[in-house]
């Protein structure tokens, strides 16, 4: 891919989750690395730790669960060996989370403008006038710099927001869902991160709407340079808007390529069924919608070796017996699976 140093290094990370029916082993190991001004996919089924490889890379992972083992690097430090003082100097600021519901992390009884001046106040102090104004909330109080509202207006009009004066004196009810949606983004965007991690940030649209948010994402990458991590379990989402895709399967990371060669020669089976899967316009008339076999198994006690390997066309004893390493098949193309070479080949 580039022989640059990663923005991020995230290095064997397991995630479990203590639970009165056992411990959930919830990511089992992960490697991945994020690289600068890429926009990089995670894609599975619900439930393979997509949303809690972000969180982890947060460091926000509550109770009952757990971070036991692991590495994730960024900029030269270890964000799993940082205070929880310098921690929150990073979230919100070097790196933001655009979560899928915005109608559930959006305060109701605080305006736009308010909540977007939040984040820009706690790590750029220095566009407050004073002390005062630092605890204050911003539209209310005569001591918020002009330069904030500015801040605020700004970002509003980076994700395309329509008279964004009017739209920060307005409250999350009063917005349309897509509305809503680009509030999350300019607050994720506020403060110029290193790394946005949009988590199926377009899930709950509709289709029209889901279509100028992810214009929008793509536009933004361009015009911020800020990496991206595009959570999502819409291959078509991975080909619109990725430069790189991962795929995980519970709580492990099976491919890795980038987005021309993951959808040219997908080499997982997992991979290759997930493409499968997706609905086509036009079915001959005995053809049927594909499926991939099986469900996901239960994380309290996983199948040993490979995870995938109950749901395997392809599984042999060895499958069951031990975890793959990752193999390399090109510059930027990993698959772990014991029979990559043979399948490659067909």
């Amino acid at each position: 891919m580039t022989e640059q140093e990663p923005l991020v290094s995230i290095r064997n990370l397991r995630v479990n989750f203590n639970t009165y029916q056992g411990v959930v082993k919830v990511l089992n190991g992960i490697d991945l690395d994020i690289h600068e001004r890429e926009v990089i996919g995670l894609v599975g089924e619900t439930g393979c730790g997509k949303s809690v490889t972000s969180l982890a890379i947060l460091r926000l992972i509550d109770y009952p669960g757990e971070i036991v083992e692991g590495e994730v690097w960024f900029q030269g430090k270890n964000l799993l060996e940082l205070s929880e003082e310098e921690m929150r100097d990073i979230r919100g600021n070097r790196i933001a989370m655009i979560f899928q519901d915005p109608t559930t992390y959006l305060n109701p009884v605080f305006n736009i403008g308010d909540q977007i001046a939040e984040a820009i106040a706690l790590h750029q102090r220095h566009l407050f006038v004073g002390r005062e104004a630092e605890r204050s909330s911003p539209f209310r109080r005569s001591g918020f710099d002009q330069a904030v509202k500015e801040r605020v207006i700004q970002v509003l009009q980076l994700v395309r927001m329509p008279d964004p004066e009017k739209v920060m004196r307005q409250y999350p009810h009063e917005l349309s869902g897509g509305m809503k949606q680009r509030c999350m983004i300019a607050i994720g965007l506020s403060c110029n991160p290193d790394l946005l991690i949009a988590d199926e940030a377009t899930t709950n649209l509709d289709v029209t709407i889901q279509a100028k948010v992810l214009d929008l994402m793509v536009a933004l990458r361009a015009e911020t340079g800020a990496s991206m991590v595009m959570i999502t379990h819409d291959m078509g989402v991975v080909a619109e808007t990725c430069d790189r895709v991962a795929v995980m399967y519970a709580g492990d990371i099976v491919e890795e390529a980038d987005v021309i060669s993951l959808f040219d020669r997908p080499s997982h089976p997992y991979t290759m069924g997930l493409l499968e899967a997706i609905p086509k316009l036009h079915y001959e008339e005995d053809e049927e919608l594909r499926t991939i076999r099986g469900t996901v198994p239960n994380l309290i006690d996983p199948p040993p070796g490979c995870r995938f390997h109950p749901r395997c066309l392809h599984a042999t004893e060895i499958c069951q017996q031990e975890k793959p390493r990752r193999t390399r098949l090109g510059p930027s193309h990993f698959v772990a699976c014991h029979h990559v070479h043979e399948i490659h080949r067909t």
